[in-house]
């Protein structure tokens, strides 16, 4: 019962909140203008996200209050200043702009401070606090480069949340449960928003809040003992769309942190795919290799073996997809 008075919260809060907040982002002018690197054709307000933030934090909080994670409180905690304070910069970032550096440096130091609170909490080992601190900052960033096309964010955020809230259960940690059908339940709520027509955009707040609680919950859960598989497998696709996409740029010498129309999900509308097409496809291979990882988990050699072979075998279509429906529309 707490677990779903938590989970409407978040989802009506992400869902009406836009009605008061979006009049108040026209009247400051926050909007996204389109270029030739854009995705879209017109302005288009941005900064949303901010209304998918305070669903989450509404829901994280009000399970901290309402005691439905009576153990592990502080790691629910720490969880919500992480995305609390990666949200805030990217509310600023929207706003009025941020250096890249000062953008990094604060990138990273959420995640150095929010690993580290989880590695006292948990009594691990200080080791892991430069891993999670730039796992945290790598994976914000690389929400905010998959972050181009109607839909593509809010449906990671409901899969990977669903995913993870699934994953709790499997494991026994209550907070990741919680933390994980929250995140779910606030990015459904903004899709009526984006989806389809495209209203309006998450904006960096939205991004930031995304990349943060996946990263931030992955971190956490990992230092708790969970499957590396139920908390890798469902960012596969963003990673190696990521990365692929970046290897490929400095390859060329080219800028790889500059605007660019060069990941695989932005040559896929190339090819006359609709926003809701490719985001369909990215959202259908992150939940296949999620499952698989729920399935592989801890079933022996031979499961984990047939689950990295099906994982290549999504990611190796994925990644070519552009070129197969190229030559599709060309036939």
């Amino acid at each position: 019962m707490l677990l779903a008075l938590c989970v409407a919260a978040a989802f009506l809060v992400s869902l009406l909140l836009p009605f008061l907040f979006i009049p108040l982002l026209r009247r400051l002018g926050v909007l996204d203008i389109p270029n030739e690197r854009s995705s879209h054709t017109k302005a288009v307000i941005r900064g949303v996200g901010v209304t998918t933030a305070a669903g989450v934090l509404a829901g994280l909080v009000l399970a901290l209050l309402t005691g439905l994670v009576a153990v592990d409180r502080s790691v629910l905690a720490i969880l919500i200043a992480v995305i609390g304070a990666a949200s805030l910069l990217g509310w600023i970032e929207d706003f009025r702009g941020v250096s890249v550096r000062t953008r990094a440096a604060t990138q990273l130091a959420i995640g150095l401070a929010g690993t580290a609170g989880l590695a006292w909490t948990m009594e691990q080992s200080w080791w892991w606090v430069p891993v999670g601190g730039i796992a945290i900052a790598a994976y914000i960033n690389v929400a905010n480069f998959m972050d181009g096309i109607n839909g593509i964010s809010g449906l990671h955020g409901l899969v990977v949340g669903a995913l993870y809230s699934v994953s709790g259960v499997l494991s026994d940690h209550v907070w990741l449960t919680v933390t994980g059908a929250v995140v779910a339940a606030a990015f459904a709520a903004f899709l009526p928003w984006n989806l389809g027509r495209g209203q309006v955009f998450l904006g960096d707040v939205g991004s930031y809040l995304l990349g943060s609680s996946i990263a931030g919950v992955a971190v956490a859960a990992f230092l708790a003992g969970v499957y590396v598989e139920y908390l890798l497998f469902p960012l596969m696709v963003y990673l190696a769309d990521t990365f692929s996409t970046l290897l490929r740029r400095m390859r060329r010498g080219e800028r790889w942190y500059a605007a660019h129309r060069q990941h695989v999900y932005q040559r896929l509308t190339d090819t006359g795919l609709s926003h809701v097409q490719v985001s369909l496809i990215v959202t259908g291979c992150t939940l296949a290799l999620g499952i698989t990882g729920l399935l592989t988990a801890g079933a022996g050699a031979g499961a984990t073996a047939a689950g990295v072979l099906f994982a290549v075998a999504v990611l190796a279509f994925y990644l070519a997809s552009p070129q197969l429906f190229a030559r599709r529309t060309v036939a």
